[in-house]
C-alpha cells in the first residue's frame, strides 16, 4: 500500500510519480484510507476524495489483505459478492 502523500511534497511531483507507477504497472487500484474502500482510477467517487485519505494498491489481493472492501460504484459485481459474504 502506498499513501498518496508519500509520493512527493507538491501536487505536481505526486501526480508525476503516480503516473510513473501506473505506467509501470506497479499500481492498479486506489483506495480511501479512512473508509477502507478500494476501486478503479476512473471512479467518480474516488476522484473526489482528499489526497490525505488516498492510497494505492498493486492489485486487488493487496487491497483485500489490507482490510479494504470493493467500491459499490465502480466495482459493483465485486461489491455485491463481498456484501453477500459479510
Amino acid at each position: 500500500m502506498i499513501r498518496h502523500t508519500a509520493l512527493g511534497g507538491t501536487s505536481f511531483s505526486r501526480s508525476r510519480a503516480l503516473k510513473l507507477l501506473i505506467d509501470a504497472g506497479k499500481v492498479t487500484y486506489a483506495g480511501n484510507r479512512k473508509l477502507k474502500i478500494y476501486g478503479t482510477f476512473s471512479c467518480s467517487s474516488g476522484k473526489r476524495m482528499k489526497v490525505d485519505n488516498r492510497v494505492f494498491f498493486t492489485d486487488e489481493q493487496e487491497a483485500i489483505s489490507c482490510g479494504y472492501r470493493p467500491c459499490g460504484h465502480c466495482m459493483r459485481k465485486a461489491y455485491q459478492k463481498w456484501k453477500a459474504l459479510n
